[in-house]
C-alpha cells in the first residue's frame, strides 16, 4: 500500500496500517531517529513494529515511545534494548508547532511509517484525532462500496 507522501527513493521498514482505521490523520510531519548501532542494522532488516508506538513533547525534545525494534540478530552483548525510548530530530519551530497541537483535545502523535531515505532512517509521524466508533463503521462502509464497485468495473471489462 503505497502512500500519497511516500518518494521513490524511500525502502519502507514498517507502516502503521492500525493507525489509519483507529485515528484520522490531520496532517503528517518527517523525522529523523537518533539510534544506536545495531538498531539500524536490525531496521535494515526490516525488524521493527509500530503498531502500539507513540510520540511525546518532552522537555522540548520529541521522544518515540514503545516502538519495538528486534535486536539484531547478529549482534553482541552490545546489542540494544528493543523498546527503549528514541530522540526524534525536528527543528525547534517544528517541536513548538506540536507541542501546541498535541495540547489539544482529542490529538497525539502517532508514527505512521518508518523508512529509510538516502541511507537516514526517518518516521513519518501523523497528528491524529481519535476515531469513534460510529467514524470506524462509515469508513469500512467507505472501503466496502470502493471495493464493489472497483470488482463490477473489472466483470464489466470481461464480458466485453
Amino acid at each position: 500500500m503505497a502512500e500519497k507522501d511516500e518518494k521513490p527513493g524511500d525502502i519502507l521498514v514498517a507502516s502503521n496500517r492500525k493507525a489509519l482505521h483507529e485515528y484520522f490523520v490531520e496532517q503528517t510531519i518527517e523525522a529523523g531517529l537518533v539510534l544506536s548501532g545495531t538498531e539500524v542494522k536490525a531496521l535494515r532488516a526490516k525488524n521493527a513494529q509500530l503498531a502500539d508506538g507513540y510520540a511525546l513533547v518532552e522537555n522540548g525534545q520529541v521522544f518515540l515511545h514503545h516502538v519495538h525494534i528486534a535486536p539484531y540478530a547478529m549482534g553482541n552483548r552490545a546489542n540494544h534494548e528493543p523498546m527503549r525510548s528514541r530522540k526524534l530530530l525536528l527543528h525547534r519551530r517544528e517541536i513548538d508547532r506540536l507541542w501546541g497541537l498535541t495540547r489539544q483535545q482529542g490529538y497525539t502523535l502517532i508514527p505512521l511509517r518508518l523508512y529509510f531515505t538516502r541511507g537516514h532512517a526517518k518516521v513519518a509521524l501523523g497528528v491524529c484525532r481519535g476515531k469513534k466508533a460510529h467514524d470506524k463503521r462509515h469508513a469500512i462502509a467507505e472501503r466496502d462500496s470502493k471495493r464493489e464497485v472497483a470488482r463490477a468495473i473489472r466483470s464489466r471489462g470481461r464480458d466485453i
